[in-house]
């Protein structure tokens, strides 16, 4: 994501990103970013390291003040699903089948139930869904 939203050292956002995608990055670029990784060494773009149990450092984040915390990637949203610390989930389907890669929220063993609370639709055939855990 850091090559596509970070600013460019011009100044001057490239002549492909459309005015939402420019807009998306003002807000990505400056925004904190809190990093956890079994790859990497260093991080940079306003970005630090979570360190030692994600499950904890999570749990701390959500007690800070702020807007709420977005995340993505394969282990670590089934991570903190498995622990109840997703509040809402937001997925966006594109008309397109990939066949192959990573199964999503793969590793959960008990179901979530979710209720839907948005649906939203793109001129480009993809399809957002934001839902929230129901309380059983």
């Amino acid at each position: 994501m850091k090559g596509a939203r970070r600013r460019p050292e011009s100044r001057v956002w490239p002549d492909w990103m459309d005015d939402g995608e420019v807009a998306f990055s003002e807000v990505m670029d400056p925004m904190r970013k809190v990093v956890a990784s079994g790859t990497l060494d260093a991080v940079d773009w306003n970005a630090e390291f979570v360190r030692g149990d994600v499950v904890d450092a999570v749990r701390r984040l959500k007690e800070q003040p702020g807007r709420g915390i977005a995340l993505g990637g394969v282990k670590l949203p089934a991570t903190l699903a498995a622990h109840g610390l997703i509040d809402e989930y937001t997925f966006v389907v594109h008309p397109v089948v990939a066949g192959r890669g990573p199964r999503l929220l793969d590793g959960i063993r008990d179901q979530i139930p979710l209720e839907l609370i948005e649906r939203r639709a793109f001129d480009s055939g993809a399809i957002a869904q934001r839902y929230r855990p129901v309380a059983c």
